[in-house]
């Protein structure tokens, strides 16, 4: 019988196959072919690889279930090889993924302090065209007559720091007035990160508040003593609504309103986020109302923050009073929890797994948890250094004769990392700098005192620089609206972009300043803004809290 043999003609053609077996592929002879199977052999190691490669598929030809794979073993091989002789591109860092403003600095210093182009940026900020007039408060809700009877008394307890708890009051507010219940002044919880046992009046004019939202919303400082009787004067026996965050208005009228109408009292806690950020309009009023208007720090914090105002704008005599004031998280436990990396080395990486540890025992360390730190400054996610925030504003123009107000916690190696910040901006101020140590005496042992003092001088600032999200910079920016005819004359840094220019210590001076002036611009033109169903108005007012005058009018209040 003749043998038979599937390759075509040309290379064994010449030599003879065995009788063809059902379970094995035709065997191949490989000595004796001269100008076969193998290709011609190219010297070095290139070669050498490539005939290896022949004889190992050869070999495992032989099987027909291996058949299949042949092409994947081959690519496999040859990716190897490959990755032998071409050079790795896994060593290079991406751009943008690691921390280099330090050495960009060592390198524009120079040409920045020889920059004297930009001594007045401060005065002429704010130049974006506002189309359509300016918007104006306008929240008074004031009921003419007495308000209809109560359908009883809603006790809340509001957690978290300062700007959590100011949503939850306002939240209070709204829900109140919604039901025609009576709020009684909300308790402030304790929490084991703030640590701040001071009381709503220890924060707020507990007057004004109740005094503003008179005709509006019902509000006592305490319950009266025949419903204290009923509950032999113990809060915990009083029935308590655990609701989920964001709930709709509706909820607390389906829901809510017919057990407050059948025990006269209901105690929600804990209260922070338990309302949902878009509501009807007389709910977002109630809001309005209360945060703008109600809300005033009391008589202490109003006075000590009233003498710093003019302490910094003393200060800022070069340009008419005016001062910038920056949002610097760079504490500590803001580090740790970012997972982003810098340039403290060793002693860094010690100091962030130990606080890691200590604030959230084993969060960053459980089995599968992956933390790559390139990504998350890709991202936009790291907290911006101080460095980083000189560097920043002095390339938007702002002039080494710029007063600035930094307001923040204790700063992590704040000696070492502020240095920088220090050396572009002489005039920088803090609480600590700007009073003595008798006058921060009343207030240094309560954190949310030490941040109402901080908003306080941060509200007043022409420039407003947010550089972490949360609760502070977002009321801020909203207050700022509010004040300022729906302008929150706020710089917020891109960040994502700002990880890849911070990378290039070689992008030269005139170029970083091109940059940063872009960045500013759009800062400015995204200054008025209005709310769209999903955002809050504690950081949008416009148009909830806010009317609009037109062109006209505008000329027309400005020359009467």
């Amino acid at each position: 019988m003749p043998s038979y043999n599937r390759l075509p003609n040309g290379g064994y053609a010449s030599s003879p196959s065995p009788p063809a077996s059902p379970l094995r592929s035709p065997r191949f002879r490989h000595g004796k072919a001269r100008g076969g199977r193998f290709p011609p052999a190219g010297g070095g190691l290139r070669g050498v690889v490539q005939r290896a490669t022949w004889i190992v598929l050869s070999v495992l030809l032989r099987r027909q279930a291996v058949f299949l794979f042949a092409p994947i073993i081959y690519i496999a091989i040859m990716l190897y090889y490959m990755s032998s002789v071409v050079p790795s591109i896994s060593d290079s860092p991406v751009p943008g993924s690691v921390y280099r403003s330090h050495e960009l600095f060592a390198n524009v210093r120079h040409d920045m302090n020889a920059d004297t182009s930009s001594s007045d940026v401060l005065g002429s900020i704010w130049r974006q065209p506002y189309r359509g007039g300016e918007w104006k408060p306008c929240v008074n809700l004031t009921a003419e007559g007495d308000l209809p009877d109560s359908n009883g008394f809603i006790y809340v307890e509001a957690n978290g720091g300062l700007n959590q708890q100011r949503t939850s009051i306002c939240n209070a507010v709204a829900v109140a007035g919604y039901l025609n219940a009576t709020l009684v002044v909300p308790n402030f919880h304790f929490h084991s990160v703030w640590r701040d046992p001071s009381k709503f009046s220890d924060i707020y004019d507990e007057e004004h508040f109740i005094r503003t939202l008179r005709g509006t919303v019902r509000v006592v400082n305490k319950l009266p003593e025949y419903i204290m009787d009923r509950y032999d004067h113990n809060m915990s026996k009083v029935f308590n609504f655990r609701i989920k965050a964001w709930s709709s208005i509706q909820y607390y009228k389906d829901v809510v309103l017919p057990k407050l109408l059948e025990e006269k009292l209901i105690r929600i806690s804990p209260f922070a986020n338990r309302l949902s950020v878009d509501a009807p309009s007389l709910v977002q009023k109630l809001r309005c109302l209360a945060n703008y208007e109600a809300l005033r720090f009391s008589n202490p914090i109003a006075k000590f923050s009233e003498t710093l105002i003019e302490r910094m704008k003393a200060h800022s005599a070069d340009n008419d009073g005016k001062y910038i004031s920056v949002h610097l998280r760079f504490e500590k436990d803001m580090v740790a929890f970012s997972c982003c990396v810098y340039d403290g080395g060793e002693k860094e990486k010690l100091d962030m797994d130990a606080a890691r540890e200590k604030g959230w025992q084993g969060k960053f360390t459980r089995p599968g948890r992956i933390i790559r730190p390139g990504l998350i400054r890709l991202s936009g996610k790291c907290p911006l250094t101080p460095l980083e925030v000189g560097l920043i504003l002095r390339g938007m123009g702002f002039s080494n004769r710029t007063s600035i107000y930094v307001a923040s916690g204790k700063i992590y190696e704040s000696e070492r990392t502020m240095a920088p910040l220090r050396e572009m901006f002489p005039l920088l101020q803090t609480k600590e700098t700007l009073a003595s140590p008798e006058e921060l005496a009343p207030f240094k042992k309560y954190s949310s005192r030490m941040a109402a003092v901080d908003y306080s001088v941060c509200l007043h600032s022409e420039v407003f620089v947010t550089t972490q999200g949360g609760n502070f910079p977002h009321f801020l920016m909203g207050h700022r609206r509010y004040l300022s005819d729906g302008h929150a004359k706020t710089i917020r840094p891109d960040k994502r972009k700002l990880a890849l220019l911070l990378d290039n210590p070689n992008i030269g001076w005139k170029t970083f300043k091109k940059h940063m002036a872009n960045m500013r611009s759009h800062s400015d033109s995204k200054g008025v803004q209005t709310r769209r169903p999903n955002d809050s108005i504690y950081n949008f007012p416009c148009p909830d809290c806010m009317c609009r005058l037109n062109r006209s009018e505008v000329i027309h209040t400005a020359n009467p």
